[in-house]
């Protein structure tokens, strides 16, 4: 379903929609009514009775009943193997601007009480989100019968139902059924889609001409130029509101004068060497850095108080000294060590030699860099006698699995575990596991059991 097909059939809150609406559909001063009835809800109505034959059996969710039933009442306590009488409500119809959504317990409360939006642009497929969660929309049809069937209470006295049997004269056992439902829709559980997020946020990284012409800000503002606020991201990006922080955070992105960005990796390598050469300068140790002392001798040097923060939680992290509030933090030794790495191999590969001599020469005295920091960062290949070394970023691969794995097999027909494990074990299919995921994408290869597993593309 597309985003705004969908948009139009669920009202972005998910609201009640009750019968006095349904009755006067032309009425606005009515409680729980969606602002675009006539193009489609989710309809949940009180006291609804949806009745589903499986088996000769019945399943039906309802109030206590009434002495005087013709409506929804009229299926309470209905015995295996009995019956009741159809009527044809007096608006009966096909009703296409009502859609029944199956939910599960977890999520009824998260729906009934309006926490969750639908979100996707018109040439996506549309999502649920609640604030930690997203959910795809299935449509499923079903085989069979399913009636809705509203409150007796509802009826007036000039709407006689009319009865499919001519010869069933009781009225007051009736069930009047106002539509025969083909389907449902469900929500299942989806990871985020944030591979939209990446290339958002890639359109305008934060440059060193950012600190000192402002105007380049102000034109990108009139101009809107890949330039987002929050607001923004959540209109365009499909995922809840937890996983979208828990992404820019990944992203190390930084909220600059209102509008999400990441920080040119430039940008990012001459702040992080200013900080390492004010730490020798200094005499400060990389494990117990002051944050106001490190902030303030690099907005001293040029840099925004914003960036100089972003420095730190870029490549460092706070230490917790059980003090409540901490203003301590240490360098991440792999952190440093794999930007560095990044460094050299940004525009070519290099022989494996060579790039180990520059690594270890670029590593700051005190900290211990291993080729094992760089697994989902590299790709090794030999060529002849040589091995060679290139930049792969598991970072920048797609987070769909049928997308990431085809890139994979592009790479190389044939993976070891050891090279694979690296550049999947970031996906995340809720229900499948690491080797559901395996079995699905990909063939496994063990000519013997002394031999290690390869993996090809299925």
């Amino acid at each position: 379903m597309a985003g705004k097909s969908i948009k139009q059939k669920f009202w972005r809150a998910i609201n009640l929609y009750n019968w006095e609406s349904l009755r006067s559909p032309l009425t606005k001063s009515k409680p729980y009514r969606t602002t675009q009835p006539q193009n489609g809800v989710v309809v949940f109505l009180p006291s609804l009775s949806l009745i589903t034959t499986v088996c000769g059996r019945r399943r039906e969710t309802m109030e206590p009943p009434s002495s005087d039933c013709r409506g929804a009442e009229a299926v309470l306590n209905l015995q295996p193997s009995s019956s009741i009488p159809i009527t044809y409500h007096p608006l009966f119809g096909p009703h296409n601007d009502l859609l029944l959504l199956e939910l599960d317990e977890k999520l009824l409360s998260d729906i009934l009480h309006q926490r969750v939006t639908v979100r996707g642009q018109p040439d996506e497929d549309a999502v649920i989100c609640t604030e930690s969660k997203t959910y795809a929309i299935k449509s499923v049809g079903t085989s069979n019968s399913v009636f809705l069937i509203p409150p007796s209470c509802q009826f007036n006295s000039f709407e006689e139902p009319k009865c499919f049997n001519e010869n069933y004269h009781d009225r007051q056992s009736a069930a009047s059924v106002l539509k025969i439902a083909p389907g449902t829709m469900e929500l299942v559980e989806i990871a985020p889609r944030l591979d939209k997020l990446r290339l958002l946020l890639s359109e305008n990284p934060y440059k060193t001409e950012e600190d000192t012409e402002m105007g380049d800000l102000e034109e990108m503002e009139r101009e809107n130029v890949g330039l987002y606020r929050w607001e923004d991201l959540i209109e365009k990006v499909q995922t809840s509101n937890e996983e979208l922080r828990n992404a820019l955070q990944a992203l190390s992105a930084v909220e600059i004068d209102g509008y999400w960005r990441i920080v040119d990796e430039r940008y990012m390598d001459t702040m992080l060497r200013m900080l390492l050469h004010n730490a020798v300068l200094n005499d400060w140790s990389f494990a117990s850095l002051n944050q106001d002392e490190v902030v303030n001798v690099l907005v001293s040097d040029g840099f925004p108080r914003k960036l100089a923060n972003h420095c730190l939680h870029a490549f460092g992290s706070k230490v917790d000294k059980g003090e409540g509030t901490s203003n301590t933090w240490k360098l991440d030794e792999r952190k440093v060590c794999v930007h560095f790495a990044r460094e050299i191999l940004r525009d070519r590969k290099r022989k494996m030699e060579s790039f180990m001599e520059e690594w270890m020469r670029k590593i700051p005295e005190g900290m211990q860099a291993s080729f094992d920091m760089l697994e989902g960062e590299v790709l090794t290949e030999r060529i002849g006698i040589e091995t060679w070394i290139r930049a792969f970023r598991v970072s920048s691969l797609p987070g769909n699995p049928a997308e990431r794995f085809s890139i994979l097999f592009k790479e190389r027909l044939k993976w070891e575990w050891k090279d694979l494990q690296p550049f999947i074990r970031d996906l995340n299919v809720p229900g499948l596991s690491a080797e559901g995921l395996l079995l699905k994408y990909t063939r496994r290869l063990q000519p013997t059991m002394d031999t290690e597993p390869v993996f090809s593309s299925r």
